[in-house]
């Protein structure tokens, strides 16, 4: 029975990826309640002034034109719609003209899921994937992760945040926290010495940030990635250099609720 549900999940998910569905795009203003969602669950929007609101909805609205989300076991509401936009939006708010050319479908599971595409069972652990070789260009996501990154108890975490931020890594294509494309490349040695730096302190339990992010470079990358835009303020506050190194690579500046000014 787990090898036929592996097979017909992987068979899914390949029709998915290289069969794209005929479909009408769904806009934003065609989703009723997706400011109410905002509002009440994306506290990055909360802080932005009512011009980065209405900046930040065509955002979303341009994601959505671009990016096809499908469900596996699931079928996709407009919550899902808005959270997934909302989390690409949020890192690349400080950068009006990008879009992620390397990503062309999201993948919603309704649960955490296995190296095999599982979704029930045992060994469950992945919230969230960025695809590579003939995955490439494939975003999977877990909803009760999405859902759980944006709610008043996900703390610094944001599964959706953290593999966007993975995208934009791997833009100049290599995944190894050092985006390329983001990050003057003066600035590059001193990043990966702060990293390696606060990886230590992690190790030896003296940092907050999650110790997911000692797995290596790149990981650390998005889950520091995750506090600056979840937590600006208390990262901020206990890692300044740290807040100040992701300002430069993001173009903003969150704990003022202003985009941040970098001269590129």
């Amino acid at each position: 029975m787990s090898l036929l549900i592996t097979v017909i999940v992987v068979a899914s998910v390949a029709f998915l990826i290289f069969q794209r569905r005929n479909k009408t795009t769904v806009r934003v203003e065609e989703m009723p309640a997706y400011r109410t969602i905002l509002k009440r669950q994306v506290t990055y929007y909360q802080n932005l002034s009512e011009a980065d609101k209405a900046k930040f909805e065509q955002r979303m609205d341009d994601f959505l034109n671009d990016v096809h989300i499908e469900g596996v076991g699931t079928e996709i509401t407009d919550l899902d719609r808005v959270l997934i936009a909302a989390g690409a939006v949020i890192p690349i708010f400080g950068f009006p003209d990008w879009k992620y050319k390397n990503l062309t479908n999201v993948i919603l599971y309704p649960d955490t899921f296995d190296q095999e595409f599982q979704f029930e069972g045992e060994n469950r652990n992945i919230l969230g994937m960025v695809g590579s070789g003939y995955m490439n260009g494939q975003m999977l996501l877990s909803r009760a992760a999405l859902i759980q990154g944006f709610s008043k108890s996900a703390g610094q975490g944001n599964t959706a945040i953290h593999e966007f931020v993975h995208l934009l890594d791997k833009s100049d294509g290599e995944t190894d926290g050092i985006p390329a494309n983001f990050m003057e490349r003066a600035y590059a040695i001193p990043w990966l010495k702060m990293m390696h730096s606060e990886m230590h302190r992690i190790a030896a339990g003296k940092s907050d940030i999650n110790p997911y992010g000692l797995t290596n470079e790149a990981e650390f990358l998005a889950v520091a990635a995750e506090y600056f835009f979840e937590k600006p303020d208390q990262l901020k506050h206990k890692h300044p250099e740290i807040y100040a190194a992701l300002s430069k690579v993001f173009g903003q500046d969150p704990a003022k609720g202003t985009e941040f000014e970098t001269g590129r």
